[in-house]
């Protein structure tokens, strides 16, 4: 099995909020930092991106690829809700699973989030350079997701 970066952070947002954010992918490039392009190529029939084609320059890692979402929102027994992807088409990439799990604190008016993320490239690369790329990937998110919910600009 492979291993896997995960990293959490509150945000001072309802899961809802936050959520929106995520699912936002159209403007992915103005808060996430490695993500320079976003495509939806497919939705399900709640209207949430199933398919989407992302352009990524994370350093070590750039790529063109295809990944596949799964939505879960408010389904576990403490209303944690969660979104899932993994790889379709890769140009760089063997392997992108990662997901984002919401969970509601503070009577519901904050949300802890945490990313998981694992990454395998098709090119020979140290374990340690992989992971040190996941944890730039996801650090940089999670505290771009914070700045985007908290500042009000996803409305």
């Amino acid at each position: 099995m492979a291993e896997h970066t995960s990293s959490s952070i509150t945000i001072e947002a309802t899961p809802a909020e936050v959520m929106a954010v995520i699912a936002d992918f159209g403007r992915y490039a103005e808060w996430t930092g490695e993500v320079k392009q976003a495509e939806v190529l497919e939705k399900d029939e709640q209207g949430r991106a199933t398919q989407v084609r992302l352009v990524l320059d994370a350093g070590a890692i750039k790529d063109d690829h295809v990944l596949a979402y799964s939505w879960s929102e408010g389904t576990a027994p403490n209303g944690e809700s969660s979104v899932s992807w993994s790889l379709v088409k890769s140009q760089m990439l063997r392997q992108i699973d990662g997901s984002y799990s919401l969970a509601p604190t503070a009577g519901g008016k904050h949300t802890e989030v945490t990313y998981q993320l694992t990454v395998d490239v098709k090119i020979p690369m140290l374990g340690m350079i992989k992971r040190k790329a996941e944890k730039v990937i996801i650090d940089r998110a999670l505290d771009g997701l914070k700045k985007r919910v908290e500042s009000g600009a996803a409305s």
